[in-house]
């Protein structure tokens, strides 16, 4: 099938932007049956995790951070859960020594 180049409305911005033709070989190559919806530079922002006006649509603010006292070694430690009280919450020390993620790891 030939495609020809089709100009589309960015819902995010409502900008218009070119659908190429080759962009649409490779959607129909890859199955896909929608369309794209945003453009080029909305998409980057989505996938870097902000929204459209710049901001961070996945950190709204600062996190709420909650002071606790360290089940293993009694140090005061913050958290950025509010502790239920029906487990122990560990100082990051603690918690990578019990076996827990690691505080400089993200994954």
């Amino acid at each position: 099938m030939s495609y020809e180049d089709r100009s589309l409305t960015c819902v995010e911005c409502s900008q218009s932007f070119i659908f190429t033709a080759d962009d649409q070989t490779y959607h129909a190559e890859k199955g896909y049956t929608n369309e794209p919806k945003r453009c080029t530079s909305c998409r980057q922002s989505r996938r870097d995790g902000r929204s459209h006006d710049g901001f961070d649509s996945y950190n709204s603010g600062p996190r709420e951070m909650h002071s606790v006292v360290c089940a293993e070694c009694g140090k005061d430690a913050t958290v950025p859960f509010k502790p239920r009280g029906d487990r122990p919450v560990y100082c990051s020390d603690c918690y990578s020594k019990q076996g827990g993620r690691s505080t400089t790891s993200r994954y």
